[in-house]
């Protein structure tokens, strides 16, 4: 079953510890955010990209074929993100991402879309906890997610008790991206050099 897939980035976060918009910063030639796209693009049929407000969106100079959509649920974190970005999508299935992630691999991506059958999500795990921001949702889990966001439970696992789940286990991830570089998200400073280094590494 061929599985149609929208890919998500949520673009809202403030940036707080790095403290300037980290999803414009460079990275290997382009912005951080041009580069989760690029990625993204290789296993999805259009991109979503959710921001906090339109001034965001202007500032992220994104291309044009990307849809933008606005937070649905201001300040309720990822969870409000992953909402928004399912609902606005034109596909079944989300396959959501952080705005911060420079070292998506494709081939782990193409895993999890083939990893859908009988599930309304698939979530990798590492060292035994999900990682949800690195993850496909079906339309499916959209009134489970709601129904969390108007409680104000923002965590997000805490909705797959709600749905059909196929958490992906750490070695099984490890066999497409042995070294975790897919997780890998900039947050501060440190985290930006160590970015350039990979990339200057090949990577």
């Amino acid at each position: 079953m061929v599985v149609e897939v929208a890919g998500i980035v949520l673009a809202g976060g403030m940036s707080r510890r790095l403290g300037r918009n980290k999803a414009v910063e460079p990275v290997g030639g382009e912005s951080l955010v041009r580069r989760v796209i690029g990625r993204l693009s290789s296993v999805a049929g259009q991109i979503v990209v959710v921001v906090n407000d339109e001034r965001r969106a202007t500032e992220l100079l994104l291309p044009p074929e990307a849809k933008v959509v606005q937070d649905a649920y201001p300040d309720c974190g990822s969870l409000g993100g992953i909402f928004t970005g399912l609902r606005g999508a034109d596909m079944g299935w989300g396959l959501v991402v952080a705005c911060d992630m420079p070292f998506l691999n494709v081939k782990l991506l193409q895993h999890l879309v083939g990893s859908t059958d009988g599930f309304d999500a698939v979530v990798p795990t590492l060292e035994g906890r999900p990682e949800p921001t690195h993850a496909l949702y079906s339309k499916a889990c959209l009134p489970y997610i709601e129904r969390r966001l108007k409680d104000n439970d923002l965590k997000i696992a805490r909705f797959f008790d709600d749905v059909r789940v196929n958490l992906v286990p750490e070695d099984e991830v490890r066999r497409l991206d042995p070294e975790l570089l897919s997780f890998f998200n900039v947050n501060t400073q440190a985290d930006l050099d160590r970015a350039l280094a990979l990339v200057a590494q090949g990577n």
